[in-house]
């Protein structure tokens, strides 16, 4: 999942990318309104943080804007306003919800889980394909029943790929799902991922998971399509 931090103030932004990172999102960051926006309204975030205050706009009217250009990404407002004027003013400009600063680190980490939730009230916190299952919450993985243990960036890869069965997935839409914005187009580390993949979900069970589409990208199942029932 990638989330986009919109936040003027380094140090915050810096340990709210840190520590959401460590959770295993994948987190860019923005420090000014109108560069914010236009990352925002690339639709390649699943959650926006999105600070009140910002040095060349106001959080608002940034909100707004993205709502008038039909992205609906999820938007949590931050805010150091305790005020109720401002919050409702930012939820009627299209927020989510908001947070109030400063706050506990375990609280945001909630309060963006709930929103990728949101839409997706039945998903369970686990997912599965075939013989291979992974646990959200716990951040595991299995097949036949055995924990294969991966690295935090295999398992978003891995993620991603069991949210999207039989799909044909480019190199590019893998890249703005599970990179943040750092990465280099000219790198090979989308392959390196997925042959890493390979080696600990497909190798030592025999059936493969993992296909290589050529001139096209990769497609996660079984080679017949998704499995019976």
């Amino acid at each position: 999942m990638r989330i986009l931090v919109i936040e003027d103030n380094p140090k915050m932004a810096g340990a709210i990318r840190q520590g959401l990172t460590e959770q295993g999102f994948n987190v860019d960051a923005s420090h000014s309104g109108y560069e914010g926006e236009d990352l925002a309204a690339s639709g390649a975030y699943d959650v926006i943080l999105l600070d009140l205050m910002l040095p060349d706009r106001d959080g608002i009217d940034v909100c707004r804007n993205l709502r008038r250009r039909e992205i609906k990404t999820p938007i949590l407002m931050l805010t150091s306003l305790s005020g109720t004027a401002k919050k409702v003013s930012g939820l009627d400009a299209g927020a989510d919800d908001y947070l109030t600063k400063p706050f506990e680190f375990d609280e945001l980490v909630a309060r963006v889980r709930a929103l990728l939730r949101r839409g997706q009230a039945t998903e369970s916190v686990r997912l599965s394909y075939a013989d291979l299952e992974i646990d959200l919450s716990r951040r595991t993985a299995t097949r036949e029943g055995e924990r294969i243990k991966l690295s935090g960036k295999e398992f978003v890869l891995l993620e991603f790929m069991l949210r999207n069965p039989d799909k044909v997935l480019s190199r590019m839409t893998i890249v703005e799902k599970v990179w943040d914005m750092n990465y280099e187009p000219s790198s090979n580390v989308v392959d390196v991922y997925i042959s890493s993949l390979r080696r600990k979900i497909d190798k030592p069970y025999g059936t493969p998971l993992i296909h290589t589409v050529i001139g096209a990208g990769y497609r996660f199942g079984l080679e017949g399509g998704a499995p019976p029932g």
